[in-house]
């Protein structure tokens, strides 16, 4: 298909070699600035870039080479994407985690001896044996990027961990062989090995679990796109079956699904019939009856029958493909709420290095007779009581003791965005099957003219294929065995069958009317009771009147009805979503005490639903357990999956409850506003520490009462800030 040039496309590229906010905002900025490019949108957590181009004025390569000229790469092949990021992803989580776990191994004498045991023979040697492979080679990785920043005029938090560690450590390596340099000054010439180590060790340390928490993003597409066959059976010339590969398949090819196989495309059924479970798109989880001319679609995986259909859609115009594209677009858009220290991280690193700087400049001319040295010793305690520590820590700590305590809770929370998110959550959709429900269909209520009656229904039952007929004979005791004959399956009716040479017939009311089958005032006001309720009603009778009437429903889970009023009572508006009929919906709406419903609803529809919402500025979080709601699952500020729903919804979720326990969520908000708090708290000490630290490490107080902070001090207070802020966040776990 041609492309028009004027006409600009959008493409997600995944983003490599980005560790921190700074990066994506510098790759943000590049690819803003490049001619053709209408629009870029950088997401750090996602690792991916939105980038709006017209392919007559600039390609894929030279959006990739712009982005190489800045210290970064783009991902551009499509095929086989994913598994290659998968590979990147994993090597880069196993380097990490063996650099994190070293840095902390060799650090920790360092901080003994550097802390404690100053005085003993050897001191400085012993640090300086530990902490060099911990800053030269560990931590390498700080100083490379710190490099390739410069080269292209820009800074990032590598460049301040780089720059502090590195003078902190040539600082400490002169210290140690030249100590002869201060004495003849009149001074003491410490070593801060200490701090060089602990810092690379503790960034090391947030690295690795940022890592983790966003190698998750990842697994959830993966598993969409397994849901598509890698082969498929196609009849060609003399009826004869062939097995080709899906991307040889064209439009207008003949299938064949066979039992249980998953349906490869979309398209209509010309031949056969059978029953396909389409829970991954409506959610639903009846079974649909497939004959000649109904739709299929790629993903839904067939029964027990067996049938032929005409490829209508293939590749990327598949309803599958479509759900794909939604949950990348929506993890790859910009989050609506930004990180405090992300904001900052753009400016944090060029005011302390400009600080640095002009601390020295002003002790060179006005220090006196020691200028070189005070000058010196300013411009190092400034980087190393500024360095990043406090502030790195102050999320990831919080966020672990919060997502720690939920996990007792039976909450799983995925990352630090909806925890600061769902305290603000003013808006809840909640899916119905098997949310709100327990999404499996099941009988509910009987009533029996005849007990001795079951044996034969459940013989009659058996025969079928039917999702309802599978909820009969699982309610059903087993009896003994009964021989059905002349079994007949009643296409929208029911079945009947011959036992002992008398017919008999389950189905729904038609049935009963067609063959002039007696049914009983009591029957017929309990149907009608149980109608109203929105069940289905299946009724069983022999050749003359009706022995029983049964009812099957999705049973409303017992914590749902409370979980509903907790929320509306902490003034939160309710929604429900359900590719249900408008009659059951109305009934558990009603059932629920939800005053806003949608029914017959399509996953598309779900996430324009929620786009909605946001438009009106409200914070949404919505509940789902299936396929069909991960694209409105991505695209919701705040996304909960039900534990025991598909583990595609739980991938994209940024919350799972374990239990499916809807009154897992109050309490999760409550947990998210304590989070959130401790969070503030941290943020708060650390810009303070930063903020009261940096002048006196200038020496603002020189002037004043000749005060000039010892480097070893400031090493001692930047680990200080750090303990405190842990601490803190520790307090999280006590709390009610």
């Amino acid at each position: 298909m041609a492309t028009n040039e004027n006409q600009s496309i959008q493409k997600n590229f995944p983003v490599l070699q980005m560790t921190c906010a700074g990066c994506a905002a510098g790759v943000e900025n590049k690819l803003k600035s490049l001619k053709g490019v209408k629009n870029a949108a950088v997401n750090f957590a996602t690792a991916t870039a939105l980038v709006d181009f017209q392919p007559g004025e600039i390609d894929a390569e030279g959006i990739q080479k712009a982005v190489q000229s800045i210290g970064y790469d783009l991902v551009l092949e499509e095929e086989n994407q994913q598994d290659l990021l998968d590979e990147i992803h994993e090597k880069n989580y196993r380097q990490l985690k063996n650099k994190t776990v070293w840095a902390l191994i060799l650090s920790l004498p360092v901080v003994i001896v550097g802390m404690f045991l100053m005085n003993i023979p050897y001191a400085d040697l012993i640090m300086w044996a530990f902490a060099t492979p911990v800053v030269l080679w560990l931590g390498r990785d700080f100083f490379i990027t710190a490099w390739k920043q410069t080269r292209h005029r820009t800074a990032n938090m590598d460049t301040l961990v780089a720059l502090s560690t590195g003078t902190a450590y040539v600082f400490s390596l002169f210290n140690m062989l030249f100590p002869e340099f201060w004495q003849s000054k009149g001074l003491e010439g410490h070593v801060y090995f200490e701090a060089a180590a602990v810092i690379i060790a503790f960034i090391l340390l947030g690295r690795l679990l940022e890592e983790k928490a966003k190698g998750s993003t990842s697994s959830a597409l993966k598993k969409l796109m397994g849901l598509q066959p890698k082969t498929v059976t196609v009849i060609r010339d003399d009826n004869n079956q062939v097995e080709i590969a899906i991307e040889k398949l064209a439009v207008g090819e003949i299938v064949q699904v066979k039992p249980g196989e998953k349906i490869a495309v979309d398209g209509t059924v010309i031949s056969g019939d059978s029953f396909v479970d389409e829970s991954m798109l409506s959610g639903e989880p009846m079974s649909v009856r497939k004959v000649k001319g109904e739709k299929v679609f790629a993903g839904t995986i067939n029964q027990k029958g067996s049938f032929r259909f005409r490829a209508d859609k293939v590749g990327k115009e598949t309803m599958l493909a479509h759900i794909i594209k939604m949950v990348q677009d929506a993890q790859g858009s910009k989050a609506p709420v930004q990180k405090l220290v992300d904001k900052i991280a753009g400016i944090f690193v060029p005011v302390v290095i400009g600080i640095a700087i002009i601390t020295f400049i002003v002790w060179l001319i006005f220090g006196g007779d020691n200028a070189l040295t005070h000058a010196l010793l300013a411009f190092v305690t400034v980087l190393v009581i500024a360095c990043p520590c406090a502030l790195g820590l102050a999320t990831p700590t919080a966020i672990m003791v919060g997502v720690g305590k939920g996990a007792e809770k039976g909450i799983l929370i995925k990352d630090a965005e909806s925890l600061e998110l769902s305290q603000k959550v003013n808006a809840v959709v909640l899916d119905k099957t098997g949310t709100i429900t327990e999404g499996k269909p099941q009988v509910t209520d009987e009533l029996w003219m005849d007990e001795s009656a079951k044996a034969l229904l459940m013989a009659l039952e058996q025969q079928s294929e039917h999702p309802l007929a599978d909820a009969v004979v699982a309610h059903l005791e087993n009896g003994k065995e009964i021989l059905v004959s002349g079994f007949e399956s009643l296409t929208g009716r029911g079945v009947k069958g011959i036992v002992n040479d008398k017919m008999y017939f389950a189905g729904n009311r038609k049935l009963m009317s067609e063959n002039n089958i007696y049914i009983s005032q009591e029957l017929q006001a309990k149907s009608d009771e149980w109608g109203q309720l929105a069940k289905t009603i299946i009724w069983f009778a022999d050749n003359k009147k009706a022995l029983a009437v049964l009812a099957i429903s999705d049973k409303i889970k017992e914590t749902s009805v409370t979980a509903i009023r907790k929320m509306q009572e902490m003034g939160i508006e309710m929604y429900m979503l359900t590719g249900d009929n408008v009659a059951t919906s109305k009934a558990i709406a009603g059932q629920t005490g939800i005053r806003h419903y949608k029914a017959e609803v399509l996953p598309q529809e779900k996430l324009e639903f929620v786009k909605e919402l946001q438009q009106q500025e409200k914070v949404v979080a919505m509940v789902g357990d299936g396929i069909n709601d991960s694209a409105a699952l991505a695209q919701a500020d705040v996304s909960i999956a039900m534990g025991q729903g598909s583990d595609i919804a739980m991938d994209v979720a940024k919350m799972t409850i374990i239990s499916s326990d809807l009154t897992k969520i109050p309490q999760a908000i409550r947990l998210s506003r304590q989070t959130v708090q401790t969070i503030r708290q941290n943020l708060f000490w650390a810009f303070i520490y930063n903020i009261i630290g940096i002048p006196i490490a200038a020496g603002i107080l020189y002037p004043v009462n000749g005060f000039l902070l010892n480097p070893m001090i400031a090493g001692a207070a930047m680990a200080l800030s750090s303990v405190s802020v842990v601490t803190n966040s520790l307090r999280l776990k006590w709390k009610k």
